[in-house]
């Protein structure tokens, strides 16, 4: 499906990014993968990582907040994979007007530029943060989100499809506890501060992130929201896989954070399906076609909730300490 396509990736320079452009590179043929976002700099790391693709790599700088040079960008591109967006926390906090052109007037642009240039599939990079969400980094995804969703009624007779993909925290990224507590340990501390006893998380890793893009750009037929069914694991069992036997002072939980990461709320059980690997949230609107559910799923009961605090699967300590030796930090 793939092969001799243009791709693009909004914000592609980053950690995921790149592993979708290594894991396309590999497995398909496509025509040209553009790289679009605002750092020369990495985008100059990027290309030499590349090297040996250079044929098939193009580098366009710029910003979601720039419709001209989106619609520039945009120009004979058959899919999009959206994954630029302010993500930090606190500087959303601290930035809000910043955060809200970037994660919702950027969104916008997107979706009128692939309306207007003839994308056929748009797929957006979403967050547990964005449900239910209590900081404004959450917010501004949720109606990101809804966005994105809400641009399939806008399609009209085009050939083009918005689809959702939604994980929490890639485990060694950036945003992740894990480089924090390695650096801590690093520097000789015998301490690893935990927020909250009480906390848990899913572990997704980035290979499990740019997979299930992947079935998005697939199968999505527009409105879908993809869910991995992944594992979860204890913050205070992650601290003793990354130092045995450490001290772990609970030092209070941080503003904007949760206690656990939901990624289906009981609000949206209704419009649920479950299938072997994946759940899929439905829209709910009266415009969306029922018949594009996808086959080999069963409806999940009502008031069901995919939380990492109630979930089937669990990490051991021996089992986290097991997947650490193979996460790189990003």
């Amino acid at each position: 499906m793939l092969n001799g396509k243009t791709i693009l990736v909004t914000g592609g320079t980053g950690s995921f990014g790149n592993a979708f452009t290594k894991y396309v590179l590999e497995h398909f043929e496509p025509k040209k993968i553009i790289i679009y976002s605002r750092d020369e700099y990495k985008q100059f790391i990027m290309a030499n990582k590349f090297k040996k693709y250079e044929d098939k790599l193009r580098f366009f700088i710029g910003d979601v907040r720039d419709r001209d040079r989106l619609y520039r960008a945009f120009d004979g591109v058959d899919y999009v994979v959206h994954a630029a967006a302010l993500k930090q926390v606190p500087a959303c906090e601290y930035n809000p007007m910043e955060a809200v052109k970037t994660n919702i007037n950027g969104a916008m642009n997107i979706v009128d530029a692939a309306l207007d240039c003839g994308v056929k599939r748009v797929v957006a990079l979403s967050t547990d943060k964005a449900v239910n969400p209590i900081n404004l980094y959450g917010g501004t995804k949720l109606v990101s989100d809804k966005l994105f969703i809400a641009a399939n009624a806008y399609a009209g007779a085009k050939d083009v499809c918005f689809s959702i993909v939604r994980y929490g925290n890639v485990a060694g990224s950036r945003g992740s506890v894990i480089p924090y507590f390695r650096n801590l340990v690093a520097n000789g501390s015998g301490k690893l501060p935990i927020t909250d006893y009480r906390m848990t998380r899913f572990w997704i890793s980035l290979d499990e992130g740019v997979q299930l893009v992947i079935k998005a750009l697939f199968e999505a037929k527009g409105g879908e929201t993809f869910i991995s069914k992944i594992p979860s694991f204890k913050i205070t069992d992650l601290a003793q896989a990354v130092l045995p036997g450490c001290e772990m002072p609970e030092v209070g939980i941080r503003e904007g954070e949760k206690l656990h990461e939901i990624m289906v709320t009981r609000e949206d059980s209704m419009m649920t399906y479950e299938y072997e690997k994946h759940f899929i949230v439905y829209p709910h609107f009266d415009w969306w076609d029922g018949s594009k559910i996808q086959p080999g799923g069963k409806k999940v009961e009502p008031e069901f909730e995919y939380s990492s605090g109630e979930n089937n699967e669990w990490l051991s300590v021996e089992q986290i300490a097991e997947r650490l030796k193979d996460v790189e930090e990003h």
